[in-house]
C-alpha cells in the first residue's frame, strides 16, 4: 500500500478552503436561500459564485478520499476507524449542539418571529433548540437541532468506514494504464449522467438518509482520491498535472456557456433537450475543473513550508467555526448600514481575523481543541522520515445550502 504522502495535498486544502468564506459571504449577497439574507441581496455576484459552486465541494471529497487512504495505509482498518471517528464525530456533536445555534437563531429570528419560543434571548432559544422542534414560516419548516454547514461531517465519516472496510476485504490488482485524455473525459461522464438522470428524481437535500444525488456524485469523487493513492489509479496525478491549461480553459469555456443559458431562459422554460444538455455539461464541467485544480496545485505547491503547514493544521477548526461567524458578523454590521461591497469586505477580512485568532486560542486548551477539530502537534520528524506537505487530515468545507444550477 502506498503510505507516502503527496507534497501538494495540504496546499490544495488551504486552497480550497480560502475560497469559502468569500463564498458563504457572498452567500449573504446572492438570491439563493441561505440562513440570512442582506437587504441589498441581488443577482450581481451569482455568476461568479457559479465560478466555483459546481466543483468545490466534490474537490473537497476527493481531497479527503486521498487522505482516508494514507490514513488507512499508515493503520489499517481499524485505526482508520478510531481516527475518523474521533475526528469527525465529536466536532459534529459539539458543533451542533454549540457552534451551529446562533445560525438557526438569527434564520429563526429574521424569517419566523413568531414562532421564536419565549422572551428570553439566545438563551431561551437555545434551549428549545437541544430539546428539538420545529420552527415553520407557511410551509417552510426548519428542524432543530440541525447541522447545517457541518452535514460534510457524517458523509464523509460514512465514506470513509465504508472506504476502509471495503479496503480491508478487497484487494484490487492491477494498474489503470488510461491515456492523459481519458482521465479528463472518463470520470466525467458517471457525474454528467447523474447530472441528467438522477439529480432530477433525487434533489439535493443534505439529509444523510434520502440523498441519494449527492451521495452518488461525492461517494464517487471520494472513491477516484482513494485509488489515486493506490496502483489502480496513480496516473491521475500525472495526468491531471499534464492536462491542467487543457482542463482550465474548458471549465472557463463551460461555464461562460452556462452563464449564456441561464441569462437566455431566465424568464421562460428551456426546450427538454437543452436542459439536458446544460445539465451533461454541468456534470462534466464538475469533473475538468477538478483536474485542473489537482493539475494547477502540484505547479503550485511543489515545496513544504512551516506556513503553509500551520495554515493546513488550521483549516478544520475554521471550518467549523466559519459559517456561524459570518451569521453573527453580518447581523452585527446591519446596523451601519454601509454599502454592500464594503460590508463584504469587512465580512471576509474580519472573518477569517475571528476564525483565525480562535483557533490560535482554542489550540492550546486540549479538551476543546478536540471538540472544534484541532489535532494535537504531532511529534518530530526524524532525519529518516523526512516531513513531507500532505497532511493526512482532511478538510471538510461546505455550506448547507445551494446555488439554482442546471
Amino acid at each position: 500500500m502506498n503510505t507516502n504522502r503527496l507534497p501538494f495535498l495540504d496546499g490544495l486544502r488551504v486552497a480550497a478552503f480560502a475560497l469559502l468564506i468569500p463564498y458563504h459571504v457572498g452567500m449573504y449577497y446572492v438570491t439563493w436561500d441561505w440562513h440570512v439574507k442582506s437587504p441589498a441581496a441581488s443577482s450581481a455576484l451569482e455568476p461568479f459564485m457559479q465560478l466555483s459552486s459546481p466543483w468545490r465541494l466534490g474537490l473537497l471529497f476527493l481531497i479527503a478520499g486521498a487522505a482516508c487512504q494514507g490514513l488507512f495505509a499508515k493503520r489499517g482498518a481499524l485505526g482508520t476507524l478510531k481516527e475518523r471517528s474521533l475526528r469527525l464525530l465529536l466536532p459534529l456533536i459539539f458543533g451542533m449542539a454549540v457552534i451551529v445555534t446562533p445560525q438557526a437563531y438569527f434564520e429563526v429570528l429574521t424569517k419566523v418571529p413568531a414562532q421564536l419560543l419565549g422572551d428570553g434571548g439566545y438563551l431561551d432559544f437555545w434551549q428549545a433548540y437541544l430539546k428539538g422542534g420545529k420552527y415553520c414560516r407557511g410551509q417552510d419548516c426548519m428542524d432543530v437541532p440541525t447541522w447545517n454547514h457541518l452535514w460534510f461531517l457524517p458523509y464523509l465519516w460514512v465514506y470513509a468506514v465504508l472506504g476502509a472496510l471495503l479496503a480491508r476485504f478487497i484487494r484490487l490488482r492491477g494498474e489503470l494504464r488510461l491515456p492523459a485524455w481519458a482521465w479528463l473525459l472518463l470520470p466525467a461522464l458517471p457525474l454528467a449522467l447523474m447530472r441528467v438522470y438522477i439529480k432530477p428524481l433525487f434533489p439535493i437535500e443534505h439529509d444523510l438518509v434520502h440523498d441519494l444525488y449527492n451521495h452518488l456524485q461525492y461517494g464517487w469523487l471520494f472513491a477516484i482520491g482513494w485509488a489515486s493513492r493506490t496502483p489502480l489509479a496513480a496516473g491521475f496525478w500525472a495526468a491531471a498535472l499534464r492536462l491542467r491549461w487543457v482542463a482550465l480553459g474548458v471549465s472557463l469555456a463551460g461555464w461562460a456557456v452556462l452563464m449564456v443559458y441561464a441569462q437566455q431562459y431566465a424568464s421562460s422554460e428551456p426546450p427538454a433537450a437543452l436542459i439536458a444538455a446544460a445539465r451533461t455539461l454541468r456534470g462534466s464541467l464538475t469533473w475538468f475543473a477538478i483536474v485542473a485544480a489537482c493539475g494547477w496545485a502540484q505547479r503550485a505547491f511543489t515545496r513544504e513550508s512551516p506556513l503553509l503547514r500551520e495554515a493546513s493544521k488550521a483549516v478544520f477548526c475554521l471550518y467549523i467555526l466559519h459559517q456561524s461567524v459570518i451569521v453573527v458578523l453580518s447581523q452585527a454590521l446591519k446596523p451601519l448600514a454601509l454599502p454592500w461591497g464594503l460590508e463584504a469586505v469587512l465580512l471576509i477580512a474580519l472573518t477569517f481575523a475571528l476564525s483565525g485568532g480562535a483557533y490560535l486560542v482554542l489550540r492550546r486548551v486540549p479538551g476543546l481543541a478536540l471538540l472544534v477539530g484541532i489535532q494535537r502537534t504531532p511529534r518530530k520528524a526524524t532525519p529518516s522520515t523526512p516531513r513531507v506537505m500532505g497532511q493526512l487530515t482532511t478538510m471538510p468545507v461546505t455550506s448547507s445550502s445551494t446555488s439554482p444550477e442546471a
